[in-house]
């Protein structure tokens, strides 16, 4: 394995939606917050996690590669929670959940 393919890998892993969601995690973890994984095989396109807050609220966050977009149904399903006024964010990069981080401990 030459050097760019370890390299490409290596950035890969900085920036693939599993190491984003493990930094958030970890991120939210620090503070003493819940950040529950969303699982509901009977309802696609619902954002990967729930970050539960003191004051009774939650954020939603949907994780994905860096440069990656929601697809169609996790458009529709974003758009049905945010009519509900739920907290909705979409998050591909590290710094992105650490000014999430940052929002929740205002």
């Amino acid at each position: 394995m030459n050097r760019q393919s370890i390299k490409n890998i290596t950035d890969h892993a900085e920036v693939s939606e599993k190491a984003i969601e493990k930094y958030l995690v970890r991120r939210t973890k620090e503070i003493g917050l819940p950040c529950l994984k969303y699982s509901n095989p009977n309802m696609v396109g619902y954002p990967d996690r729930i970050i539960v807050l003191p004051s009774g609220m939650v954020v939603w966050v949907e994780l994905k590669s860096k440069g990656k977009k929601p697809t169609k149904a996790q458009q529709v399903r974003i758009a049905s929670l945010e009519a509900l006024g739920h907290i909705v964010r979409v998050i591909d990069n590290k710094t992105e959940i650490d000014k999430l981080i940052n929002l929740i401990m205002i």
